[in-house]
């Protein structure tokens, strides 16, 4: 992952500043950092967003395509995510790239692991023989810190922006199943994104933590928490990363912080969704190389 190198000077600045609830750039320990959201960025795809976290820029492309049901779940579809780190930091080319890329996919992997986040029944076409396979691709244009957390409101923000045509399946007098696409492009069906998780990273710095750290707050970090909350508040998984240990106390405080702020992200990240839906096409278009 990006990061930067700080003298013991500007450390201790930043860490003494959490401590007073004062960040170097004047938030509070629970704020945000203001992000943009753009969905319909790329036009090949079924759905598409972009999200500009002051210096972290993604962009995930979602594309529905046919295939066959998994053994274990026939009657589901099912999510497919890949993500590629282009980013133009130095530490991100090559191996270190690839490994970023790996942990983040498996990280997406289990937060939409649980069963409730997207309605995959709703994207079965015919049991075990066909079904709609989402294809998530997630790409990392610019690194400045808090990249989970940024993922997680543009794979959201797409999903929300996925449209999948209508599929009619027709049998004959045989028995032979035929699928017939609808050619309308407005006759297509829409995700449930309602309880599709978002996550919240917060890093440990001296005695309390923050959320939406900055690559100068991470590398004053020793630990963080990975927190996937749903728009009510429930918690779905946890993950820590970092070389240092978290006390069962921190851990608790961590996991209250991040269902409050998590439910405060989910209405906000909702609200833009809504505005930018009742817009239609009327809305200027800034595209991701805006």
């Amino acid at each position: 992952m990006a990061s930067v190198v700080l003298s013991e000077a500007e450390k201790l600045y930043i860490v003494h500043g959490v401590q007073e609830d004062l960040r170097v750039d004047g938030r509070g320990c629970e704020d945000y950092r203001c992000a943009e959201v753009e969905t319909d960025v790329v036009s090949n795809t079924s759905g598409s967003a972009r999200v500009k976290l002051v210096e972290t820029d993604i962009l995930v492309g979602i594309k529905a395509e046919m295939g066959t049901p998994k053994l274990e779940k026939p009657d589901e579809g099912y999510l497919e995510f890949f993500v590629d780190c282009s980013s133009n930091s130095p530490e991100l080319e090559g191996r270190g790239g690839e490994e970023l890329g790996t942990d983040i996919a498996n990280t997406l992997y289990r937060v939409f692991s649980c069963e409730n986040s997207v309605d995959l029944k709703s994207l079965c076409i015919n049991p075990k023989e066909h079904c709609w396979v989402l294809y998530v691709d997630v790409l990392l244009l610019e690194c400045g810190g808090n990249i989970f957390d940024a993922i997680s409101i543009a794979v959201k923000a797409a999903l929300f922006n996925t449209r999948i045509p209508k599929v009619h399946v027709l049998e004959d007098e045989e028995g032979t199943k035929e699928i017939e696409l609808s050619d309308d492009p407005y006759d297509c069906i829409r995700l449930n994104v309602d309880e599709v998780p978002c996550i919240v990273t917060l890093s440990k710095i001296g005695y309390r933590h923050v959320v939406d750290a900055t690559l100068q707050e991470e590398a004053c970090s020793l630990a963080s928490l990975l927190i996937s909350v749903t728009s009510k508040g429930a918690i779905t998984s946890m993950k820590k990363v970092g070389k240092g240990s978290l006390d069962p106390e921190s851990i608790f405080e961590m996991m209250e912080t991040g269902q409050r702020v998590g439910k405060s992200l989910h209405i906000a990240l909702q609200k833009i969704l809504d505005e930018e839906e009742n817009l239609g096409t009327s809305r200027p278009k800034v595209g991701f190389l805006g």
